[in-house]
């Protein structure tokens, strides 16, 4: 960009407010009445001819008379009362210099070049005094950065200084603490070496020991098989005297059957037509004395396990019937619950013929202590005693030798009739086994 020629003695603040008028005067003047020299400029945005139409608007104010009196024009508008003071070439104190000076250029009144020179001057001053407060305000900052400087510097030397006195004081304790490692490896070496000693005296004793015990293990060895030769010998001796004990044992069964039968036969007994069971719940009958038969194997929960022992002979299976119930048909009201149990051991006791007894607590029951259900023996406890109390009197009431199965997950019902030679089983094995499982 070519720097534009500055008038005499106009300070370049003042060169550039006049450019900036300039340039903002050029959009509104006439196609006709623009200089030849600012019709490229004319073309250009108007935040643009400021900046690079600078030199043409400079040396059109300088040069085109015309230009410079409208751009005056625009100049009188905006500050009217200094117009008036500069077309009678006075200088207010109170107004602005570098105002004035654009005032004096544009207007130029008689004597204008003297007044504009006189104002470059105080501008200069002016200029020449903001530069030293500049440079006295960098100097003091300056001053005062290296001051915080030199109070971080020193600081941080104290900080130095201290730190080297810890890590010296630090250094001294490591160097310790090496002389007391190394004095420490020195003995670990010798008690190594000691150990080293040791574990070959305890080697060399392992060796003698495992020689020994590998000629007692051969003489073991030995000893095994002549003791197996003799297991067999043994076994095939006692396979034929099994063979021959039960060949009698199994005589001796057929003979007793035998003459249990023709017994019968000969007493013309008929059969047995009243149960132990109809005795107990019978109300004149008084609960038999408990016997000791010893205690049978508990039952899991598996349903199979009741399963099989339905499938023995004679035998008797006693339902704690509350207990089971509200375990399986909890929801329901009793009288439905009663129902369902009962059919469901109706046709448990078609499948497998066992002698079935269904208890429930009588208290809420208006009916007669004792009923059939389609074979099924259901009992009701009587006032002032409970199922539980049934259970163990029918329990006591069968001989001894006899299968009874208790249905109850009661941990004091499952006790006491495992004590009287009952098989307990929990209400889980029977639901699942009725398919409510």
């Amino acid at each position: 960009m070519t720097t534009p020629p500055s008038a005499p003695g106009l300070p370049e603040e003042v060169r550039r407010d006049l450019v900036d008028l300039a340039a903002r005067t050029l959009g509104g003047v006439p196609e006709a009445e623009v200089p030849a020299v600012l019709r490229r400029v004319r073309a250009f945005a108007p935040a643009r001819r400021a900046r690079a139409g600078a030199g043409p608007l400079a040396m059109a104010l300088e040069r085109e008379p015309g230009f410079r009196h409208l751009v005056a024009g625009a100049w009188r508008a905006v500050h009217p009362e200094l117009a008036e003071a500069v077309d009678d070439g006075q200088v207010p104190e109170l107004a602005a210099p570098r105002v004035l000076a654009a005032g004096f250029y544009l207007l130029r009144p008689g004597g204008w070049e003297e007044i504009l020179a006189l104002l470059a001057g105080t501008l200069a001053e002016a200029e020449a005094h903001r530069l030293r407060e500049e440079q006295e305000t960098a100097a003091d900052d300056l001053l005062q950065q290296t001051r915080a400087e030199a109070d971080r510097a020193r600081d941080e030397a104290a900080q130095a200084r201290e730190e080297a006195a810890a890590l010296q004081q630090e250094l001294t304790g490591l160097r310790r603490e090496v002389r007391r490692m190394r004095a420490d490896a020195d003995r670990a070496r010798a008690e190594a070496r000691t150990a080293r000693a040791e574990a070959d005296e305890r080697l060399a004793a392992a060796r003698q020991r495992e020689d020994a015990l590998e000629s007692t293990l051969s003489q073991a060895e030995e000893r095994v098989r002549e003791a197996t030769r003799e297991v067999e010998q043994a076994r095939r001796a006692g396979r034929e005297g099994r063979s021959l004990g039960d060949a009698r044992a199994r005589l001796l069964l057929d003979t007793i059957v035998e003459a249990a039968t023709g017994l019968r036969r000969e007493l013309a007994l008929p059969p047995a037509a009243v149960l132990p069971a109809d005795l107990v719940v019978a109300p004149e009958a008084p609960a038999s004395p408990a016997e000791s038969v010893g205690p049978r194997a508990h039952a899991p929960e598996d349903p199979a396990t009741l399963d099989r022992l339905l499938g023995l002979p004679r035998v008797h299976l006693l339902v704690d019937g509350y207990n089971v119930t509200k375990e399986g048909y909890g929801t329901l009201p009793l009288i439905e619950q009663r129902r369902r149990l009962q059919d469901g051991l109706a046709v448990l006791l078609a499948r497998t013929g066992a002698e079935v007894t269904c208890c429930f607590d009588g208290a809420d029951v208006d009916r007669s202590p004792t009923t059939r259900h389609r074979g099924v023996r259901v009992v009701f406890s009587e006032p002032g005693t409970t199922a539980d109390d049934l259970i163990r009197r029918l329990v006591r009431a069968e001989p001894p030798g006899r299968v009874v199965v208790v249905v109850s997950s009661d941990g004091e019902v499952a006790s006491g009739v495992r004590a009287a030679g009952a098989r307990a089983v929990p209400s889980t094995a029977l639901l699942r086994l009725l398919g409510r499982g």
